[in-house]
C-alpha cells in the first residue's frame, strides 16, 4: 500500500484551512484501502503581531483585501455555507477578531508528542470559528486542551515557557523559504505541493497520481 505522508502548512485563525481539512478528510477516507496516510501539521501566522487585543474580523478583512464589508461578510457567510456542509461549526466566523496565533500553535506541537496534534488543531477551530473566542488567551487554549483528554496544568506550564516557540518558528520560515505564501498548502511525500483548499475529487486525484508517479 502507496505510503502518503501529508504536511499541513495552516494557521489556526485561516477558515480555509479547516474546510480544506474536512475535504481532505474525505479525500481520505475515499482511498483508506488504497493508500496509507499520516497527516503533520506545521504553522503560519496570517496575523504575527502579538500586541494589541484584536479588532473585528470584518472591518480588518476588508482593510486587507480592499474590498467592502459587505462584501467581507457575503464572503464570509459563503464560507459559513461551506463549512456547514462538511460539518464543520462556523456559527461566530463573522464575530470574531483578528487574533495572534503562536501560542495556539505552540500547544499543536505539544498535543502531536501526545498522538493528538489533529485533534488540538480541530479543538482550535471549533473555538474561533464556532465560538469566537480568543484563541491568543491562555483560559481558552486550556479549555481547548482539556477538551481533547490532555492535562490543562501541563498547558498552562507550556504557556508559561518559551518551549516550542523555536519549533514553531523554524516550521514558519522552512515553508516561507520554500515558497509556501498562502494556506492551507499540502506537502505530499516532501516533494508535491498542493495549495489551497481543494475539493475532495481533486485531491483524490491528485493522490493518485502521486501514488503512481512513485
Amino acid at each position: 500500500m502507496p505510503a502518503m505522508q501529508i504536511d499541513i502548512v495552516s494557521d489556526i485563525a485561516c477558515p480555509w484551512c479547516a474546510i480544506g481539512y474536512a475535504r481532505l478528510e474525505k479525500a481520505m477516507e475515499a482511498l483508506k484501502d488504497d493508500m496509507d496516510f499520516t497527516v503533520q501539521w506545521h504553522a503560519f501566522e496570517l496575523n504575527p503581531d502579538p500586541s494589541g487585543d484584536g479588532e473585528p474580523i470584518l472591518p480588518a478583512l476588508s482593510r486587507k483585501y480592499g474590498r467592502s464589508e459587505d462584501e467581507m461578510r457575503a464572503n464570509q457567510a459563503q464560507m459559513v455555507e461551506i463549512a456547514s456542509g462538511l460539518g464543520l461549526n462556523f456559527e461566530k466566523l463573522q464575530e470574531r477578531h483578528t487574533r495572534n496565533t503562536f501560542d495556539a500553535h505552540r500547544l499543536v506541537k505539544w498535543a502531536g508528542e501526545q498522538g493528538k496534534q489533529t485533534e488540538m488543531k480541530m479543538a482550535f477551530f471549533e473555538a474561533y470559528f464556532g465560538r469566537a473566542e480568543n484563541i491568543s488567551n491562555p483560559d481558552t487554549l486550556v479549555y481547548c486542551v482539556e477538551a481533547i483528554g490532555l492535562n490543562g496544568d501541563q498547558a498552562r506550564d507550556v504557556l508559561a515557557s518559551d518551549r516550542y516557540a523555536d519549533a514553531v518558528r523554524q516550521d514558519e520560515a522552512r515553508y516561507q523559504q520554500a515558497g509556501v505564501s498562502a494556506v492551507p498548502a499540502y506537502i505530499i511525500n516532501q516533494k508535491y505541493l498542493i495549495s489551497g483548499a481543494q475539493e475532495p475529487e481533486t485531491l483524490v486525484n491528485a493522490f493518485r497520481e502521486i501514488a503512481g508517479a512513485d
